[in-house]
């Protein structure tokens, strides 16, 4: 069986959460949780953060035991972009956008899930 679980509007850069999510794919959940463990960047941390979610999800609602999961697929997709000003010289401002992203984790407790990976 597959559960998905997206964490939507997070404050970080899609482009960050990548980075991390490259490395989990297709691993075991002790698997993952250790590597995200050692990372140093607060995406790392937003990333098993959402993680942590999903098997709580998968857990609970799903009857899934989560010592079977395996992370299916993690993708992070781009969300809005907010509007922020920058001071400059002059008077003048420039405009600078913050980029938020969608993060989409399927766990799952098949092996034939993972066919192809």
């Amino acid at each position: 069986m597959k559960t998905k679980t997206v964490a939507k509007w997070i404050r970080t850069a899609p482009r960050k959460v990548r980075r991390f999510a490259d490395l989990i794919r297709g691993k075991s959940l002790q698997e993952a949780r250790a590597i995200l463990a050692v990372q140093s960047s607060p995406a790392a941390a937003v990333l098993s953060k959402c993680l942590e979610s999903a098997v709580a999800d998968a857990e609970n609602n799903h009857d899934m035991d989560p010592d079977e999961l395996v992370v299916a697929e993690v993708y992070a997709d781009e969300g809005f972009r907010i509007p922020r000003l920058q001071p400059r010289a002059r008077g003048r401002a420039d405009r600078k956008l913050r980029r938020t992203c969608h993060i989409t984790i399927a766990l799952s407790d098949e092996e034939e899930d993972m066919q192809g990976r």
